[in-house]
């Protein structure tokens, strides 16, 4: 019996399995593939971490089911995280919320507020998730293009109040993503007001990701939108331990803000999960409350790496510029080469110079003039990729 499912029927290609099954066959063949693909940290875990770990998962006590929402002593923590870096004040039992990851806490999120039709917001390019989770929930996504073959440089605000006046039915969730995946692009707290002011007036939800906040490189912490004056009244932000620890494996992920979007949130949770395994959550609040100098260690090894791989990129003649946030560098495709789009350019790029990179038309088709660069080999590898792309741009 064949049949075609309606929600996966929404769903496009994943044009990253394309990449990822060519990077399989060329290592099968023995080849020395250097992968800048996906976003996963090759750092191990702090050690203090996994020590809280082993210690809680020795308990008997704690292999049961856990609570949905979080346990109440990593709700706590993040609420401090919030205070000591942010200077915003959390209730930790009605504006935080654990999740399983921030991927499935933004899943999760759409369905919990989404009715069919409803038009959501959301930048292209962006990460899949952005507007797929709300796809997915049979809601309908109005793109901010940002057109980068586009002389004028992209204005978010414009392209905002452009959607409110033209959109019918008007739209009820914005998603924001500052330090931006793929793009890196960052956002200052000024800006934030204007959204935030704008989306109060025009009775727009405000979803803010948030998970590359202590990856930056130019000495300034990006903020969040929570800071604002009226943030709370309209915004939900999602952070994760994946990046900050180097626990991306371990699936923590928070939301917190708004106590109605966070009460709709934990209500569709405690249908849909039993939380996080105890004694990972246990390690999480010990990731929070612990020593933070691994923080900086993290942020200074995707500081080294970003600096090699753009300074060799640049001597092979690729001109990229520096990210300011984030773990990538958001690169467009050569000249000579655009014409093949990021699909087919990763593809030479994969088979000719052993470079896995991931393609900018996964994150939406105004990255198809790009590909991303995830900063998660170490230096000597990179130097080994960039001496690969020297070669490759030569020819």
């Amino acid at each position: 019996m064949s049949r075609e499912f309606y929600r996966i029927s929404r769903l496009p290609p994943y044009v990253f399995a394309e990449v990822n099954t060519i990077k399989a066959r060329a290592r099968a063949e023995g080849r020395d593939v250097i992968d800048f693909g996906m976003g996963n940290p090759d750092s191990p875990t702090p050690q203090h971490i996994v020590d809280k770990l082993i210690e809680t998962a020795k308990d008997g006590t704690a292999h049961g089911y856990s609570i949905s929402q979080g346990i109440k002593g990593l709700r706590k923590a993040l609420a401090a995280y919030y205070d000591r870096r942010f200077n915003v004040q959390l209730d930790p039992d009605k504006e935080v919320v654990c999740t399983i990851g921030s991927k499935e806490g933004l899943a999760s999120l759409a369905k919990a507020i989404t009715r069919p039709g409803d038009v959501i917001i959301v930048p292209n390019p962006s990460y899949p998730i952005h507007p797929y989770g709300f796809i997915l929930s049979e809601a309908a996504v109005w793109y901010l293009a940002k057109d980068l073959n586009s002389p004028e440089p992209f204005d978010l605000m414009k392209e905002l109040k452009r959607a409110v006046r033209d959109c019918n039915p008007k739209p009820s969730v914005l998603v924001l993503n500052y330090p931006c995946n793929p793009t890196t692009e960052t956002a200052t707290l000024e800006f934030y007001e204007e959204v935030v002011e704008f989306c109060i007036e025009h009775n727009i939800w405000i979803i803010s990701d948030l998970a590359y906040c202590e990856i930056y490189f130019d000495g300034n912490p990006p903020p969040s939108i929570l800071q604002t004056k009226r943030g709370r009244e309209i915004a939900i932000e999602f952070t994760t331990l994946s990046k900050t620890y180097s626990m991306a494996g371990w699936r923590v992920g928070f939301a917190a803000g708004n106590p109605e979007l966070v009460g709709a949130l934990k209500k569709i949770k405690s249908y849909l999960d039993y939380g996080t395994f105890t004694p990972i959550q246990v390690a999480a609040t010990a990731a929070l409350n612990g020593p933070q100098d691994c923080v900086a260690t993290t942020r200074e090894l995707y500081k080294n790496r970003m600096e090699v791989l753009v300074e060799g990129m640049h001597t092979a003649g690729w001109m990229v510029e520096k990210p300011k946030a984030s773990m990538f560098v958001w690169a467009p495709i050569p000249e000579k080469y655009r014409h093949l789009g990021s699909l087919e350019f990763s593809k030479m790029l994969l088979n000719e110079a052993e470079i896995a990179v991931s393609p900018g038309i996964g994150f939406g088709q105004y990255g198809d003039t790009h590909v991303r660069f995830a900063m998660i080999e170490n230096r000597q590898r990179t130097r080994q990729a960039m001496r690969n792309l020297k070669e490759f741009m030569k020819k």
